[in-house]
């Protein structure tokens, strides 16, 4: 257990520790973990605690981008106490993660390019202070995991994941995640890359696939789009056969496949 020390420019030297229960959470699950206190040389007054969701998000603003660091979710897990001189105190918390959360590993390893967070805020003395980030590793859906396996499955190949500013139909969310990748097998024929991106809710999501089309005779290439639903209560096969159909789609042109 390692206590940052926090407020130190307000001299308290209150001390904190955010311990995650489990190494991974997927999309719905509920968060859980503690928050240990250690006091200074004197008494205070915790006025209340929160813990923020953040995710690092890349920004498009004219010919520039830069990433920034957003919070896509707020909960106070505490509210005021005493924490006397040299005590220590404990605070368990249970945060229910939203469904449209990004993904942040596959199979126990970090998707490169993705930057998940929990940081804790401390009231003391009618001032803030955040501590450092304790990093979150979200894992897919099952439905979500069922149609990663089918790309790779189908040739595609990981390029990388990354979170865009904006906020798509249907969503709640600020931005929103693509999952590209390098096209592979027969879809190399008609695509240079391919971005997946996931609208999660309880009962279904939403696949957004958006690919670089490769040009023909004559032609120049271009994006193309499909979206389709896929819900948790059908087979595998359903979903299977939704992002075939959705890549056929798009791989059409002028009526040639």
């Amino acid at each position: 257990m390692v206590f940052r020390k926090l407020m130190a420019a307000f001299g308290a030297s209150v001390e904190v520790d955010t311990v995650l229960s489990g190494t991974t959470v997927r999309p719905g699950e509920p968060l859980r973990g503690v928050v240990n206190f250690r006091g200074g040389g004197s008494d205070y007054k915790v006025e209340g605690i929160h813990l923020d969701l953040t995710a690092v998000v890349e920004v498009e603003s004219g010919d520039n981008e830069y990433k920034t660091t957003y919070s896509f979710l707020r909960r106070q897990v505490a509210g005021g106490f005493q924490l006397a001189a040299g005590a220590q105190h404990s605070q368990p918390f249970e945060i229910q993660i939203p469904w449209e959360t990004p993904i942040s590993a596959v199979g126990g390893h970090p998707l490169h390019g993705m930057r998940l967070g929990v940081q804790t805020e401390l009231a003391l003395a009618g001032a803030l202070d955040k501590g450092d980030l304790d990093p979150l590793f979200v894992d897919p859906l099952p439905a979500q995991e069922h149609l990663l396996g089918a790309l790779d499955r189908m040739g595609f190949h990981f390029k990388k994941a990354d979170l865009e500013r904006g906020t798509l139909y249907g969503s709640t969310m600020p931005f929103f995640q693509e999952i590209e990748y390098h096209a592979g097998g027969q879809w190399r024929r008609y695509f240079n890359e391919l971005e997946l991106t996931f609208i999660a809710g309880p009962q279904q999501m939403d696949v957004i696939l958006e690919a670089d089309k490769r040009g023909g005779f004559l032609t120049s290439s271009h994006d193309a789009y499909n979206r389709f639903t896929v819900r948790y209560d059908t087979g595998p096969g359903t979903a299977d056969a939704a992002l075939h159909h959705g890549l056929e789609q798009m791989a059409r042109h002028r009526g040639w496949f």
